[in-house]
């Protein structure tokens, strides 16, 4: 198993947990998740774009 296949296996595994949880703690739960996310993408160097 690669590193992006790890990453999916655990970002799943995240997602089974948190739809486990009753709907506020879920959503707050989502909240975070979003929010690491969108960090991650804003600290991975960006391609070039070709245009």
């Amino acid at each position: 198993m690669d590193e992006t296949d790890e990453r999916r296996a655990d970002l799943v595994s995240r997602l089974e947990v948190i739809e486990a949880q009753p709907l506020p703690t879920r959503a707050q739960a989502y909240e975070g998740l979003h929010d690491e996310l969108a960090r991650r993408l804003e600290a991975t160097p960006s391609a070039p774009t070709g245009r």
